[in-house]
C-alpha cells in the first residue's frame, strides 16, 4: 500500500458518512495519475498555496486602505484565518480536512486589489459583472500556470465560489469553509478596527457580547463549537449563537464597513482601478503575454478585467504612475 492509499483507508475508516472521501473524488477535468504519496486533495492544497496568485494576496487589502502597521490583516492572513477555523470545524465534525484547507485557502484566489472597493470598482465597468468568488474560481481554470490552470479536482473546484450567499457548496467541506469565512472576517475586522480606533471591545452591544464572548479568541471558541454542537448534517451555528452572530455581522457594517473614517479612501482606489481597467481595454497590445492570449479568445475587456483584478494594491499604484504621472524631467 502506497501512503496515499492508507490515507485514503484511514478516510474511509475515521471520517463521517458526510465526508467527501478523496478516493470517491469525480477528479480533474484533465486526467492525471494519481500521486504515491498524497491524496488528490493535498495536491490540490499545495498547488493553490505554490501559486503565484495565492502570494500576491499578502499585498490586497483586507479592510483597511495601506493601514500604517505589520499587524494590520491581509487578503493573505485572512486566508490563513478562515482555513484554520474551517480545519478545526471539519475536524470536530469527522469531515474531510484536506479538501476542507483546498477551498480555503482558494476562495479568495481572484479578489481584486483595494478589497471590495476594487471589486465594485471592475463591476461597474465590466460587461456582465464582477465577483470576486467567480474570479478566484477562473483564476485557478484558466490564468495561474501562465495560462495552463491548476487543474484542481471537481470538489475544490465546486467549493471555491460558493464561500458567499448565493448557492451552496455540494460537500459540507465547502459549506464549513462559507461559515468559517464569516467568523473569520467579522472577528478579524473587529480586531483591525479595535487597533485603529474606530472602535473599542466596550462598543459591542451586550447582547452580542454576552453570548458569543467579550474576546476575540473568545468568540471564535463559540462560534466553532456551535457549528460543531450543530452536526454534519446541516453546517450552521444553533439558533441561540446565529442570532447574535447576525446582530454583530449589522453591528459591524453600521460601525465599521460603512465607517467614513475606515472608507474615505475607498473612492480614490475606485477611480484608480476603474482607470487601469478602461486605459488596458483600449490598449491591449500593453497587456503582459499571458494576458494577450485572452484578448485574442474572450476579448480585451475580459483581459483587462483579468490583469487589473491581480494586481497588488502597490502594483496599482505603481503602474498607475507609471502610465498617467509625469516623471521630472532629467537632463
Amino acid at each position: 500500500m502506497s501512503v496515499r492509499e492508507k490515507t485514503q483507508e484511514n478516510e474511509k475508516l475515521f471520517l463521517s458518512q458526510y465526508a467527501a472521501l478523496s478516493s470517491e473524488s469525480r477528479g480533474r477535468a484533465v486526467f492525471e495519475p494519481e500521486c504515491e504519496i498524497r491524496t488528490c486533495f493535498q495536491r490540490d492544497r499545495d498547488r493553490i498555496i505554490h501559486s503565484n496568485a495565492f502570494r500576491r494576496l499578502k499585498h490586497k487589502t483586507q479592510v483597511f486602505l495601506s493601514p500604517e502597521g505589520d499587524h494590520y490583516r491581509t487578503r493573505l492572513t485572512h486566508t490563513l484565518e478562515v482555513s484554520q477555523i474551517a480545519r478545526t470545524i471539519s475536524r470536530g465534525l469527522g469531515l474531510n480536512e484536506d479538501l476542507t484547507e483546498a477551498i480555503a485557502l482558494g476562495h479568495d484566489l481572484g479578489h481584486t486589489p483595494f478589497g471590495h472597493a476594487g471589486e465594485r470598482a471592475l463591476d461597474e465597468v465590466m460587461t456582465g459583472g464582477f465577483r470576486h468568488y467567480e474570479q478566484s474560481l477562473r483564476v485557478a481554470d484558466k490564468l495561474e500556470k501562465n495560462g495552463r490552470g491548476l487543474n484542481l479536482t471537481y470538489e475544490v473546484r465546486d467549493g471555491i465560489p460558493c464561500h458567499t450567499e448565493g448557492k451552496e457548496a455540494e460537500t459540507r467541506e465547502g459549506r464549513v469553509v462559507k461559515l468559517a469565512d464569516r467568523i473569520a472576517f467579522l472577528n478579524h475586522d473587529i480586531d483591525d478596527a479595535i487597533r485603529a480606533g474606530v472602535l473599542s471591545e466596550s462598543d459591542i452591544p451586550k447582547s452580542i457580547s454576552d453570548v458569543l464572548g467579550e474576546r476575540k479568541a473568545k468568540r471564535i471558541n463559540t462560534l466553532v463549537l456551535s457549528a460543531i454542537n450543530s452536526g454534519a448534517e446541516n453546517i450552521a451555528l444553533e439558533a441561540s449563537v446565529q442570532e447574535p452572530f447576525d446582530e454583530l455581522h449589522a453591528f459591524m457594517y453600521k460601525n465599521v464597513y460603512t465607517n467614513a473614517a475606515c472608507k474615505g479612501e475607498e473612492k480614490k482606489a475606485e477611480a484608480l482601478i476603474k482607470t487601469l481597467f478602461e486605459y488596458y481595454s483600449v490598449h491591449p497590445d500593453k497587456l503582459p503575454e499571458l494576458y494577450q492570449t485572452v484578448v485574442n479568445s474572450e476579448g480585451a475587456e475580459r483581459a483587462a478585467c483579468d490583469y487589473v483584478s491581480s494586481m497588488s494594491d502597490g502594483y496599482v499604484l505603481k503602474v498607475y504612475n507609471e502610465l498617467f504621472i509625469p516623471n521630472s524631467w532629467v537632463k
